[in-house]
């Protein structure tokens, strides 16, 4: 050798390469090898599969957001041209040496020490020692001498334990490759579209050039992968365009059920190796998820686009459909889980405020309310009007009627009288977290001002489904008002889709402006909610609870159902039947609702009217110039008594009317049995 080809300077890396040469004993057992079997085991896809509780796949789901691995694939479910490329690019000697390629490590060395650029010489399984061993793992430096010289010894206890097979197929899974893709299952599906079994010569060639290079660019894959289709005597044709198609994929979910993507979040994933099971039905969640498209169909033109569906089952609470949304096809914001947005429940809450009026024995189910004008004090001097959806009338109506028709103004009695803070906390106590406070909502809290979810509503109406909201017998009256078809009939007729081939309670409700529709009822066994609406909170056109969200409501019913129509409750123990209704103990005919002996009390609760009516406390009357005082009369309402003004008696009986003068006012009411109620008013000028 001539002193010109002398190299000055041998480095550490290419001496210790040398050194490493002159191994050959097979070195002491690896106390930390695990065994293939363990190795697998481990594996985490970065994307597991949630089952339904019969075991049916319901929604793969994105679990680790660091990489994107696959399932664990065997080695004879990949390509056989994968393994051929893989071997071809990395490995050569793969299926002949021990562990470590010597003549690719020797020529790897003498390399170095002369500073030429050549291949690596690490084999397949000296990287896979790398990728089971973290201690192994390549830094950004580089492997020092004591890691490089471990690596050998891995390697070599690896062939000893472990098969060639099994080397190869950990490695396949295990290999990181281009930007987050990590394994051979995640590679094909994300830049190919395909399984690993379908992969062709051409794709696996580029997936094995990938291995050496991920970050290397379109030219250099390419020029890579034609060398090693050319060692298999195959052409390299239409290579650029795989290539091109390949990197030009967007990366999008994997491959598998997409059922429930909201309800997954909701759930942890399990560890490695274990099922990820949950409550849901699939059958159920199908069926939930295509009646709720079928019916945004059907309204298609009236600004609705999005809706959400929840069963429950009655005994244990489990969820058996969790739909969020409508899906991207039709959602104009598929990623919101509907299921949990607050929105104005409507008249869904009414239910709560008579079942509170019941369990404090205020009224009964045949107890009669005035569905008539009503104005209330709202604070700041303005008044509270309600109105009936039909903006009608209906006048004397059974506290049944009101509840199953939806009356709106006979409701708004019922609230007045329990006052906002006991409707506000009995809506808390049915687990429904009404959002800001009672003050805030006042009268408007009993037609749903207060913002609750999907899920915290269905839950609650569970509740009464099972008894466990206001009692046994409270809860059986709701339940049997609100599955009483003739006294809903005034509102939504005889024959529409609250109707069910069996049982059902079940009530609807519908938002300010027609924002959001709700429809949530139960059977003996399962509980329904829906809502429809759009998650932008524009109105919908002209569509009601009954029109929206009940068809969904009756289809899921219906198929719950399929079998054997809902049985009607057994009425609990403590419940009286008395002339057709249903009563608490010491409330049926011949008691008073409080329990009292019958008497002028039991008198205005058949009337509906509790003391004054109208006008309310704090109410401001402001005169109109432009209308004759004649026509500005107003009309005092209230239980049959006598009416005085200031001390001055104005008439008796349930009505009186006076002309109005300007100035604060004491309106008193003295009915027979004694009882003095007053209201304070100011009249106003007209400025």
């Amino acid at each position: 050798m001539t002193a010109s080809r002398r190299p000055r300077y041998i480095p550490a890396w290419a001496r210790a390469s040398l050194v490493v040469l002159v191994i050959v004993a097979a070195p002491a057992a690896h106390a930390g090898l695990p065994s293939f079997e363990a190795v697998r085991a481990a594996h985490a896809p970065s994307d597991r599969v949630l089952l339904d509780r019969h075991g049916q796949p319901l929604q793969m789901m994105r679990v680790d957001a660091t990489v994107r691995r696959g399932d664990w694939l065997a080695l004879d479910e990949m390509s056989p041209a994968l393994r051929d490329a893989i071997v071809l690019s990395e490995d050569r000697r793969f299926w002949d040496h021990g562990g470590v390629d010597w003549r690719a490590l020797a020529a790897s060395a003498w390399a170095n020490a002369w500073n030429t650029r050549t291949r690596g010489a690490s084999t397949v399984t000296m990287q896979l020692a790398g990728l089971v061993d973290d201690a192994l793992a390549r830094p950004a430096g580089g492997r020092s001498l004591g890691t490089k010289f471990n690596q050998v010894l891995l390697a070599r206890e690896l062939e000893a334990r472990w098969r060639k097979t099994q080397i190869l197929e950990a490695y396949l899974n295990l290999v990181p490759l281009r930007g987050e893709l990590v394994g051979a299952a995640a590679a094909s599906e994300q830049l190919f579209g395909k399984h690993a079994s379908g992969l062709d010569h051409s794709e696996a060639a580029l997936l094995a050039v990938l291995v050496r290079a991920p970050n290397a660019n379109a030219a250099q894959v390419e020029r890579r992968a034609c060398e090693v289709l050319r060692r298999q005597a195959l052409p390299c044709d239409g290579l650029a365009l795989v290539l091109s198609q390949a990197l030009d994929r967007r990366p999008g979910p994997a491959a598998g059920a997409q059922l429930a993507p909201h309800f997954a979040r909701q759930l942890p994933p399990p560890a490695a190796g274990q099922p990820w099971r949950s409550t849901l039905d699939a059958r159920v969640q199908r069926v939930a998820i295509h009646a709720l498209r079928q019916q945004l169909s059907e309204l298609r033109g009236r600004n609705v686009e999005d809706g959400a569906v929840v069963v429950l089952d009655n005994a244990s609470g489990a969820v058996l459909a969790w739909v969020g949304s409508a899906g991207a096809a039709i959602s104009g914001a598929p990623a919101v889980d509907a299921v949990l947005a607050r929105r104005q429940p409507g008249s869904t809450l009414k239910p709560f405020v008579y079942g509170l009026a019941l369990q404090q024995r205020l009224l009964t189910a045949a107890s009669v309310l005035n569905d008539s004008p009503l104005q209330l004090a709202s604070g700041g001097g303005t008044l509270y009007q309600p109105q009936n959806y039909d903006l009608g009338f209906k006048g004397p109506v059974s506290v049944r009627t009101a509840l199953a028709a939806s009356l709106n103004i006979p409701a708004v009695r019922v609230a007045q009288m329990l006052g906002p803070e006991d409707v506000f906390q009995t809506l808390r106590r049915a687990g429904l977290e009404p959002s800001e406070s009672a003050g805030f909502h006042g009268h408007a809290l009993a037609l749903g001002s207060a913002e609750t979810s999907l899920r915290e509503l269905t839950s609650a109406y569970r509740l009464l489904a099972t008894g466990t909201l206001f009692g046994p017998v409270v809860d059986f009256i709701l339940a049997d008002m609100l599955a009483d078809r003739p006294a809903r009939a005034i509102t939504f007729g005889l024959d529409s889709p609250l109707v069910t081939r069996g049982w059902a309670a079940v009530k609807t409700g519908t938002s300010k402006d027609m924002r959001d529709n709700w429809c949530i009822g139960f059977t003996t066994r399962y509980t329904v909610g829906v809502w429809m609406g759009n998650a932008s909170g524009a109105p919908m056109h002209g569509v009601s609870g009954s029109e929206g969200a009940a068809p969904v409501w009756r289809s899921v019913m219906q198929m719950l159902h399929a079998d054997a129509p809902a049985r009607v409750p057994v009425p609990p123990a403590g419940v009286l039947a008395r002339a057709g209704e249903w009563f608490l103990p010491g409330t049926e005919p011949g008691m008073a609702a409080t329990g009292e002996p019958p008497g002028q009390a039991q008198a205005a609760w058949r009337t509906g009217v509790f003391g004054i009516q109208a006008p309310r406390d704090g109410a401001v009357i402001v005169l109109d110039p432009d209308i004759p005082m004649a026509a500005q009369r107003m009309v005092f309402r209230g239980a049959a008594g006598s009416w005085s003004l200031a001390g001055r008696v104005l008439g008796s009986g349930e009505q009186v009317v006076w002309l109005p003068r300007p100035g604060r006012h004491v309106l008193e009411l003295r009915t027979q049995s004694g009882r003095v109620d007053r209201v304070r008013f100011e009249v106003r000028a007209a400025r």
